[in-house]
């Protein structure tokens, strides 16, 4: 057996493990469904699958089984990414998880500085956008469904100045023990914090549920 072999692999192994954990734990810290085990075998196995395409098939096209990782991580991506309440939530799970791959195999190649660069400017990107700074955030809007009693058709109006709105999207209505009930979805880049929505429903009573369908960000 090689040592020499064993103990580079071991190094570049160990040094994946440490660039996926880091990039799992930001992650982690954002509640994402892709944490820090997620992110760390992610890494470990793309590197290991570039070790073996190095190392293993010696006078072969080494190419080939690295570009089979970049094809089958997409698989991964996929499971992260859903659609619910007509929105697409784990883009961004998907993109780190895919970039977390690319990771790993730089490192399996022995590239340890640009993998280094690599992890710390995706890491950045990911707290950098969480800023609450305007230009990162001006076009990012809030989809917030309402459930009310209108029995006289005064209180849409009132919700659209609470919400300061024009108009509403995906409008329905159903009438429940003979109370007529309304279900509207409205767009805005207002920011409104769960203290906001406890005081709209204490102080308007004809107010039944108000229920954030935030993008995934």
């Amino acid at each position: 057996m090689d040592w020499d072999l064993v103990l580079v692999c071991s190094l570049r192994l160990v040094v994946a493990l440490i660039l996926g954990f880091a990039i799992g734990y930001e992650r982690k810290m954002r509640f994402k469904e892709a944490g820090i085990r997620t992110h760390t075998i992610v890494c470990l196995g793309a590197c290991l699958y570039m070790l073996i395409s190095v190392f293993a098939f010696k006078g072969a096209d080494t190419s080939r089984v690295a570009a089979q990782i970049v094809s089958g991580i997409g698989f991964i991506g996929a499971g992260m990414i859903f659609y619910h309440k007509e929105m697409v939530h784990g883009l961004t799970t998907a993109a780190g998880i895919w970039a977390t791959a690319a990771i790993g195999m730089t490192v399996g190649a022995g590239w340890y500085l640009i993998s280094l660069i690599a992890t710390i400017l995706i890491i950045l990107v990911q707290c950098i956008m969480h800023l609450n700074v305007k230009v990162f955030h001006s076009h990012r809007f809030v989809k917030i469904n309402v459930i009310f009693i209108d029995e006289q058709g005064m209180v849409s109006e009132r919700i659209k100045e609470m919400f300061n709105v024009e108009r509403f999207n995906r409008i329905s209505a159903k009438r429940d023990n003979g109370v007529l009930t309304y279900s509207v979805v409205i767009s805005t880049d207002k920011i409104i914090s769960a203290s906001e929505i406890h005081k709209l429903l204490i102080d308007n009573k004809e107010i039944i549920s108000i229920v954030r369908q935030d993008d995934d960000f």
